[in-house]
């Protein structure tokens, strides 16, 4: 489907870093779609350091040319007719839909708001069980006496999205153009700068060790030996440290056995660069490691292989990295997919039980598939 009588597409996309970018294909459909439109993004506004705005992923990519941002969950009438008014008086021909599986309720009530702004085509808007599924195939995996077991059918988000869009074609979610992040010179500079001269000529390994849900922390002691072990099996290398400011002291702590057994140097880039200044940074690296995060997503946009550790508070393949290139480590517990951001009761089991032996196998694969490419 191509139209280019649209002048106007309002983009709907809720989240931080990880969601915008694994939707860029998703947004790269409907730019081709509507080529000669205007698009803005509903979104979010940022809540914390750990979840930058949508602008961290799609500033300079050509895909969107302005935000319109509001609070999650607001209630406040005089926030949502501000909002109403926003959107109604910069009439939008299309509504574009990205938003998670939040339920069809959720879904019907925002059809309503946007056909309340003027909005006369949506897109995308998950009306069905099957819509709101990350499930291959026909139907919704509602219903299914043990829905778990089937786990292994769940497509990635991205999957989902995409499949949504259908009428729109083909998002090309296997193609690595689709994924790019559309780096600007400024960006690899700034991202050269503060790697600077420590690093240079050494083939260089990025870490991420920071999440900002505990259920999915597996936790600074379990890097700081996985990490020495891959300085002793793979001498010769550098290690990038990626994460926000707040977590630049747990990414130090995790570097001591590397430091110890003989790792190259280190370069700690936590807190001093932008999300997309930290692909840029990634670009090139031999291998990812880290938790399922933004700093994750990033390293796949960018094309490096992906060793991530993933608990089980959401279904299997959901949230992971799209490609082959990359390993993920998830344990199938009995309570996986309960969306618990803390895991008390539990003991967060899904990912302690993720022993140092089994990300290391998980390492070793990837770097002996780059050694013999």
């Amino acid at each position: 489907m191509v139209d280019e009588r649209v002048q106007r597409v309002l983009l709907y996309r809720l989240g931080s870093l990880g969601d915008h970018l694994i939707a860029l294909p998703s947004y790269r459909l409907a730019r081709r779609a509507f080529p000669g439109a205007e698009f803005r993004l509903l979104t979010n506004v940022p809540v914390s350091s750990k979840a930058p705005a949508a602008a961290a992923v799609l500033d300079g990519s050509g895909l969107v040319q302005g935000y319109i941002g509001y609070g999650v969950g607001t209630r406040s009438v005089f926030e949502l007719m501000k909002l109403w008014w926003e959107i109604r008086s910069w009439h939008p021909q299309v509504l574009v839909y990205l938003s998670g599986s939040r339920g069809i309720e959720v879904a019907r009530r925002d059809a309503r708001f946007f056909g309340l702004c003027g909005v006369g085509k949506q897109i995308g808007v998950p009306l069905t069980d099957a819509m709101q599924e990350n499930f291959y195939g026909e139907g919704s995996l509602a219903g299914v006496p043990d829905r778990l077991e089937l786990a292994e059918n769940l497509e990635p988000e991205a999957a989902r999205l995409a499949r949504n869009l259908a009428e729109l074609g083909d998002a090309r979610l296997e193609d690595s153009a689709s994924w790019g992040l559309e780096l600007t010179a400024a960006e690899k500079q700034a991202a050269s700068a503060a790697i600077g001269m420590k690093a240079l000529g050494w083939p260089v390994i990025a870490v991420s060790v920071g999440t900002k849900v505990q259920a999915k922390d597996w936790g600074k002691e379990n890097w700081r030996e996985l990490l020495g072990r891959v300085a002793e099996k793979y001498p010769g290398h550098a290690l990038l440290l990626i994460g926000a400011a707040e977590e630049s002291e747990a990414s130090e702590f995790a570097t001591e056995d590397w430091r110890m057994k003989g790792g190259g140097p280190v370069v700690n880039l936590c807190g001093r660069l932008k999300p997309r200044e930290s692909g840029a940074a990634m670009v090139g690296t031999k291998i990812f490691l880290g938790h399922d995060s933004g700093p994750m997503h990033l390293a796949a946009a960018v094309g490096v292989p992906c060793v991530a550790v993933f608990s089980g508070r959401n279904l299997p393949r959901q949230w992971w990295p799209v490609g082959k290139q990359h390993r993920v480590v998830y344990h199938r517990v009995d309570c996986r997919g309960c969306g618990l951001e803390t895991c008390i009761e539990q003991g967060k089991k899904c990912i302690v039980s993720i022993g140092v032996d089994e990300m290391m196998r998980a390492v070793e694969e990837v770097m002996e598939t780059d050694s013999r490419q």
